[in-house]
């Protein structure tokens, strides 16, 4: 199979993005997939997207981790999926489409920054002092002194894969507090099963893992390996937060031809 295919970046997290409105790609397999994805072998990373057509909405979002499986929903891959879906001729104000999470919506600023609602979480769990969330995507947050100190791949595996989260995974997210209520966030992925240089619904989950108390609107700057993020969100005592949006740039890299067995 011949594939043209686009690859785009927010912040570092990289993608694979197919045109698939004419539904040429649906029976793409897990292994055509991962090796897409493979860095050394393939195209190389993150994860795989496709735009497809969908009645109802702009778009649909089907997401496949690099790993080859359907994944669940990426943050930073909607916000790529937007831009795509703009320079394919999807002009809109407000952009309207739906993923595995349920519908969202997007919109593009003058300056080409992309910003995506996400869903709103109602629950977080905490487990000793750190925090598990679903964002879209599961995800478990540690609070720590030094960041750049943490071996990210070796202690996010050790959650990862204990016991409570083997067997559906879980992403692991590092977190920093800085000055000014802004943070430091580093990510392992599952499905990458390695850190990658930002994470969009890691770092949303992060945002709104340090707001305990927090009333009214938030709006928190994010620093991640890969670039810097913004979320904002109305918070209810820390309880509930709705009119989350994950806002940050979404660009291009490159455009191509590969062929796949």
């Amino acid at each position: 199979m011949n594939i043209e295919f686009y690859k785009y970046q927010g912040t570092g997290n990289d993608f694979i993005i197919l045109d698939n409105r004419s539904g040429i790609y649906d029976r793409l397999t897990t292994e055509q997939v991962s090796f897409l994805c493979n860095r050394k072998f393939g195209i190389g990373a993150d994860g795989l997207m496709l735009l497809n057509n969908h009645p109802d909405y702009d778009f649909e979002m089907v997401y496949y981790n690099a790993d080859g499986n359907e994944g669940s929903m990426c943050g930073n891959g909607g916000r790529c999926l937007v831009k795509f879906a703009w320079h394919m001729g999807i002009i809109t104000d407000l952009y309207r489409f739906i993923a595995t999470d349920g519908p969202h919506e997007a919109q593009i600023d003058a300056s080409g920054i992309v910003s995506l609602k996400m869903k709103d979480v109602d629950n977080i769990t905490l487990t000793g002092n750190d925090k598990v969330l679903n964002t879209g995507s599961p995800h478990y947050i540690v609070f720590v002194e030094d960041i750049q100190k943490i071996n990210v791949v070796n202690e996010g595996r050790l959650i990862r894969y204990n016991e409570l989260y083997r067997k559906e995974g879980i992403n692991v997210n590092f977190v920093e507090k800085r000055q000014d209520n802004n943070i430091f966030v580093r990510t392992y992925e599952r499905g990458v099963e390695d850190e990658t240089l930002s994470c969009g619904t890691g770092v949303t989950a992060a945002a709104l893992s340090l707001q305990d108390n927090a009333r009214g609107a938030n709006d928190i700057q994010v620093e991640t390996p890969g670039g810097k993020l913004r979320v904002a969100f109305i918070a209810d005592n820390g309880s509930k937060f709705t009119n989350i949006w994950l806002k940050g740039p979404a660009e291009q890299v490159y455009r191509g031809e590969i062929t796949v067995n």
